[in-house]
């Protein structure tokens, strides 16, 4: 571990082991849900990259990935609640089984606007798919179809979760000590 994880690192909530499971049983309940669909993965980039490449993989059926780019932290550690897109997708979704793939959800204004935007574009479905989930923090009504752990308020690094765009690329997800972004 650098010199810089270690002096920012509070603890490691869900270890790589956790996370690969976890990411093999989604993958399993999704290959069922969408056997014969074909659906359309979207991929909210930055932080579901990781999550979606796995996920994709442990799948096994025939499926298609497109990416997103939203924002509304800006270099914040909190949502402001101000969504814009920064990247669309590529591929039209009018009668498409669409599993819109998230690193984590927290207040959820991000994810509502998203879910308004892409149901104006009529897609067969819509479903949502995140590998964590901080309910108590929502401010919307919002809740993921598929989920992988719930976790606390705190915030989390690592499998794609950066905090300054560093720290994606950790294989296990950390919790950043509060003097680390503050």
């Amino acid at each position: 571990m650098n010199k810089l994880l270690a002096d920012n690192l509070d603890e490691v909530l869900l270890s790589k082991e956790e996370i690969d499971e976890k990411v093999k049983e989604l993958g399993k309940m999704l290959a069922e849900e969408y056997a014969g669909k074909r659906p359309l993965l979207i991929c909210v980039l930055k932080g579901a990259l990781i999550f979606v490449a796995d996920l994709a993989r442990a799948m096994n059926i025939p499926l298609e990935v497109d990416f997103m780019a939203v924002s509304s932290y800006g270099i914040s550690t909190k949502s402001s609640g101000v969504v814009r897109i920064l990247k669309d997708l590529e591929t039209g979704i009018e009668g498409r089984h669409v599993l819109i793939v998230e690193d984590i959800i927290d207040t959820g204004l991000t994810l509502k606007y998203l879910i308004e935007n892409l149901k104006s574009r009529k897609p067969a479905s819509i479903k949502i798919c995140t590998l964590l989930d901080k309910p108590s923090r929502r401010r919307v009504q919002l809740q993921p179809d598929f989920s992988g752990f719930e976790i606390p308020d705190k915030f989390v690094i690592g499998y794609g979760l950066d905090f300054s765009e560093i720290y994606r690329n950790l294989p296990f997800i950390g919790v950043l000590k509060p003097e680390a972004y503050q």
